[in-house]
């Protein structure tokens, strides 16, 4: 007890000054900052690990002798008033290769530090103890113990719904740090250590951050959060932080690149794509439909009773012993306990009798274990409760159905409930079989005679025959109130006639399949936990320390086994048999997916076998189906899927994956735009699935099935493009093979291409990824290169580079000439879309050298189009018209002409500039006969928009900002974010000319933040440049908008510009 009085009485101080300032109206949301160090006659602990091993001596630093002594000193603070062995200090030091005198020298250490300890500032000891030493210190003088007090005493004051308080000593417990932990010690084991309290101290920051989020700071927090990403960029809470503090802050597009810049990070450092939590928050920022932050409400009082065990009823009364038919009754039938009574020891029908009085007093109690560590959902709980024991108001038997994927617990649940309900809902006994659904199933005939010998009923006067039984079962539960118990039913028939006919009697059913055929049946399907009872459930099982002493890893425990219940179980149970695991080596064991489901196992319980017993009961066609869907990486799957892996093409092929959605191995997650499904693996039962691929499917079948998945996307992809451009424009093709769906579906699918190209992007840059490194480079460069429909018109420029990027990796491996130099035209829109005109030209030369060798007209088209608009930005008129005639001719040769009508209009642009209306105007109305002709509203839109342009160089002003506004209008609706930016900055133009500074800025202010949001510096520094032409009389804020256009222009080669802006910032 008096080791926690320095502790309490250091966090006392914390917490009365901070009583003090709140009571005085002085919140934290104001500012005030409390820290340990800040509180009156509170210092720093004698005892500091959280940076360099620093001890306060009674009058001054006391020097700690570095090296062994140093080790030793720290082992001990780290297990503080606990036996530290010999043998595991003599590891720290010396690790693999001890020296014979390595005990000795540790003696002589821990004496020297006696010695030393006996001037610190600090009640401290180290006594000798079998197997080593324990040094013996109060808890407040360590400060990675004082830390972790702290840290518990939030968690507390958050549960009791004080986050204020909460976040004040959260501030306390971080403040202690200096540095790394155990910074400037040599040892590996320690080393390990000092990241793991480094890990606590990131959990603690997060957890305050998440408080102030709820308590509304959101603004003040931008900053901090941006520095603490910047530091730990694989911290996918942090980062989602950040997300929500931008998006509340009304800062939407930043907290949008947020996310992609934590993606990008993902990929390149691990080859990972974010969490599914982060991508639906993603989701949800880009929706618009991030609810605002709302405080967390404190927990409710208990109204007193009975306890509970965690699902807020009162724990089921013992149960009394159940009695074994067969001892319970002789060769005849006698009782062989107690007396006979006179009326069954005399009369013919004295076994009948017997019988029948032995039935009367029959109890069953059946029910297996209950478990202590049983989280359930209180709803679902109190729903399944009332649907049984509706009694007297009921006019049938009650009856629920529990069912659900493999491992999510629907077992667990059923008999915890029954042992909650059996007293008191059901004093007449409970049945309980296992139907063995998904094994070879029990038949009802032997079923009944189990519960007819469990009711009392002797052997030889159980009928033979079904309905007999289910006669005499139906007649000896009337006018009881007994529960049955039927886990794991196969299907309905199963079940049907073990249904009592008494109302005053319930069944309980869980099964993997639905058994929608049960009529008057309540359902609940069970899913993974939340992450808020995982964790609960991951405490109970190994305890509270441990999680909240790792409470990050805990968290990417519970993502890792997808919180699922068994396999949270299954890890829970390892790590309660191996106290020294750390949570975090539990992780790192899991990460690797090959060898997941080996680590899914302990004792009885695996997560194979049970992922087995649902798998093995599928027809073989739907286990072959399964095994093919896990070879898609995409996070969801169209319906149309499984006709391609299957090479079926019959007209509804979702209709393939209700067999897999019906015994719970795929779930359905999304309904389409229209109408058909989105389905989903849990990725433990992906794993299996691939498991079962690998051993299952020869390479040949894989690989067919493979092409065909690809065919599909292939396919798909190529008709969207059709319908936005009209035709097969604008666009190369390869030889690889395609799969198309049924048209119905195909049509169906495509009504809207983009909206299509945009539900479908993850899983097409998917594709490209999966396509390249499986070796299919044709699939791969021809996806990347049709995608450009979307990069282009909503301004992903980033996954643009990175799809054509893995591209060209495959296609020049393969020495496949044509599709390198596709994908390098590609390339070379990209940069120059980004205006980074030195690689556009290096990438688009390079692909034209190879197309002119192939005499591919079509290609040469695309790369002189572009080579021509890159020499029109640079002012280099003559040659631009050069290219883009030769552009023209090939465009024609290839018979493309929505690019003759591209060329058209960017040419018409230089036509313009040199005063020659005439020739831009015939230029520009070719081009609109011929989308008009084709139905291409994109190419429609940009046309319009140079005849905004050209009616400005006739002086017609109104007119101009009248189509201008109009096609911003189209772009708008379309979601082209590239056309907006420039429209915004034509619009700018416009008022410059109508003489109207004020709408001109508003315009170019518009345009910047357009072009950026979408990383199009180069787009921005042009608006910029705008902007400061028209700020001759604010010099600092012209100096501050063209300092970072200056720097995109210098690197990207932009003369003219460059030179334009040099002039103004001289001039300023």
């Amino acid at each position: 007890m008096d080791r926690c009085v320095r502790v309490v009485k250091t966090l006392g101080a914390l917490i009365s000054e901070y009583q003090r300032a709140y009571e005085l109206g002085v919140s934290v949301a104001e500012g005030t900052t409390h820290t340990v160090q800040d509180a009156p006659g509170a210092a720093r602990p004698p005892f500091q690990l959280l940076g360099p091993l620093q001890v306060r001596g009674k009058a001054g630093p006391l020097r700690v002798p570095p090296g062994r002594q140093e080790v030793i000193l720290a082992a001990l603070l780290l297990e503080a008033n606990r036996v530290v062995g010999t043998n595991y200090l003599v590891d720290l030091i010396w690790e693999d290769n001890p020296p014979e005198t390595a005990r000795t020298q540790v003696q002589i250490c821990v004496s020297r530090l006696r010695k030393l300890l006996a001037g610190a500032d600090s009640t401290v000891s180290i006594t000798t103890r079998p197997p080593g030493y324990v040094l013996h210190v109060d808890t407040g003088d360590v400060d990675s113990l004082l830390f972790t007090g702290l840290v518990a005493m939030a968690r507390r004051q958050r549960d009791e719904g004080e986050p204020e308080k909460a976040v004040a000593l959260l501030k306390s417990a971080v403040a202690l740090w200096q540095g790394d932990s155990l910074s400037g010690l040599e040892s590996g084991p320690l080393a390990n250590k000092a990241r793991q309290l480094d890990e606590e101290r990131l959990s603690a920051v997060e957890l305050r951050m998440r408080l102030e989020l709820e308590l509304g700071r959101h603004n003040r927090l931008v900053g901090e959060l941006q520095l603490l990403t910047h530091e730990n960029p694989l911290r996918e809470q942090l980062r989602g932080q950040l997300m929500c503090a931008l998006y509340w802050s009304g800062r939407q597009a930043e907290a949008l690149e947020a996310f992609r810049t934590g993606r990008r990070i993902l990929a390149q450092e691990l080859g990972l794509e974010p969490g599914r939590e982060l991508r639906r928050l993603e989701q949800a920022i880009l929706a618009g439909e991030l609810p605002p932050p709302v405080r967390a409400q404190p927990p409710r009082p208990r109204d007193g009773g009975p306890e509970v065990s965690g699902t807020g009823a009162p724990a089921p009364a013992p149960r009394r012993p159940s009695a074994d038919p067969d001892e319970a009754t002789g060769p005849a039938g006698d009782r062989t306990g107690g007396e006979p009574d006179e009326r069954t020891a005399t009369g013919p029908d004295s076994a009948a009798d017997r019988a029948e009085a032995q039935a009367h007093d029959a109890r069953p109690q059946q029910l297996p274990a209950s478990t202590s560590d049983f989280v359930a959902d209180d709803a679902q709980l109190a729903a399944l409760e009332k649907a049984l024991t509706g009694g007297r108001e009921r006019k049938a038997v009650g009856l629920a159905v529990i069912t659900g994927k493999p491992g999510t617990g629907k077992s667990t649940l059923a008999v915890n409930l029954a042992h909650r309900l059996a007293e008191t809902g059901f004093p007449d006994g409970q049945l309980y079989c296992d139907l063995r659904g998904t094994g070879t199933p029990a038949t009802t005939l032997e079923v009944l005679g189990r519960f007819l010998r469990a009711l009392g009923i002797p052997g030889q006067l159980i009928p033979e025959s079904l309905d007999e039984r289910a006669e005499m079962y139906r007649t000896r539960l009337a006018s009881r109130r007994v529960l049955v118990v039927l886990d794991d039913a196969a299907s309905e028939s199963q079940v049907q006639r073990l249904l009592p006919g008494s109302r005053d009697c319930a069944v309980l059913v869980t099964s993997r399949a639905r058994l929608t055929a049960l009529p008057g049946a309540h359902r609940v399907e069970l899913d993974v936990l939340d992450e808020e009872r995982a964790l609960k459930l991951l405490s109970r099982i190994i305890g509270e320390e441990r999680v909240e002493g790792e409470a990050a890893s805990a968290e990417a425990l519970v993502r890792t086994v997808g919180r699922l219940p068994l396999a949270l179980r299954i890890v829970a149970a390892r790590l309660a048999a191996r106290p020294h695991w750390t949570l975090a080596s539990m992780v790192h064991r899991l990460a690797n997916e090959r060898h997941r489901l080996d680590e899914l196992a302990h004792g009885e319980m695996t997560m194979r076998a049970s992922l087995s017993l649902t798998y093995n009961g599928l027809a073989a066609e739907d286990r072959g189906l399964l095994r093919l869907l896990s070879m898609a990486r995409t996070p969801t799957l169209p319906g149309w899927l499984a006709g391609a892996l299957l090479d079926d093409d019959r007209p509804v092929p979702s209709d393939l994956l209700e067999p897999l959605v019906d015994m719970q191995m795929l779930d359905v997650v999304g309904v389409e735009r229209t109408g058909g499904y989105r389905y989903q693996f849990h990725e433990i039962i992906r794993v299996y699935a691939r498991e079962q691929l690998a051993a299952q499917d020869t390479p040949e079948l894989r690989r067919e099935a493979l092409v065909r998945m690809a065919g599909g996307w292939m396919y798909l992809a190529q008709e969207a493009h059709r319908k936005l451009y009209g035709g097969d424009f604008t666009v190369l093709h390869g030889d690889a093979p395609r799969w198309a769906p049924p048209p119905s579906c195909t049509e169906e699918l495509l009504t809207d291409p983009l909206a299509w190209f945009d539900a479908e992007q993850g899983a097409l840059c998917g594709m490209v990824e999966q396509a390249a490194d499986e070796g299919l480079h044709d699939v791969s460069w021809n996806l990347a290169t049709t995608l450009v429909t979307l990069f282009e018109v909503r301004g992903h420029y980033d996954l643009w580079e990175q799809t054509h990027v893995r591209a060209l990796a495959a296609v020049r491996k393969a020495g496949n000439l044509r599709g390198t130099a596709a994908v390098r035209a590609s390339l070379g829109s990209l940069y120059m879309s980004r205006n980074e005109f030195d690689m556009a030209r290096q990438a688009l030369s390079s692909a034209l050298d190879v197309f002119q060798a192939l005499d591919e007209p079509q290609g040469e088209a695309l790369c002189r189009r572009d080579m021509a608009l890159i020499a029109r930005t640079n002012g280099e008129d003559d040659m631009a018209l050069e290219l883009y005639d030769r552009s023209l001719a090939d465009f024609d040769r290839a018979g493309d002409v929505v690019g003759r009508a591209i060329v058209l209009t960017q040419s018409a642009h230089i036509r313009m500039r040199r005063g020659d209306t005439d020739t831009a105007q015939a230029q520009l109305d070719e081009a609109l006969e011929i989308y008009d002709g084709v139905g291409y509203l994109g190419g429609r839109a940009r046309t319009l928009r140079r005849v905004g342009q050209l009616l400005l160089e006739r002086g017609e002003l109104d007119l101009a900002v009248l189509t201008f506004t109009e096609v911003l209008e189209l772009c708008r609706d379309s979601g082209d974010v590239i056309g907006e930016g420039h429209l915004l900055r034509d619009l700018g133009h416009a008022f410059v000319l109508m003489g109207r500074p004020d709408r001109a800025t508003y315009f170019f202010d518009r345009a910047v933040a357009a072009r950026e949001q979408i990383m199009d510096f180069g787009g921005g520094a042009l608006a910029r440049l705008d902007l400061a032409r028209l700020l001759d009389d604010e010099p600092g804020r012209s100096r501050e908008l063209l300092t970072p256009a200056l720097e995109v222009f210098t690197s990207r080669g932009m003369k003219r510009e460059l030179a334009e802006t040099r002039r103004l910032l001289g001039a300023g």
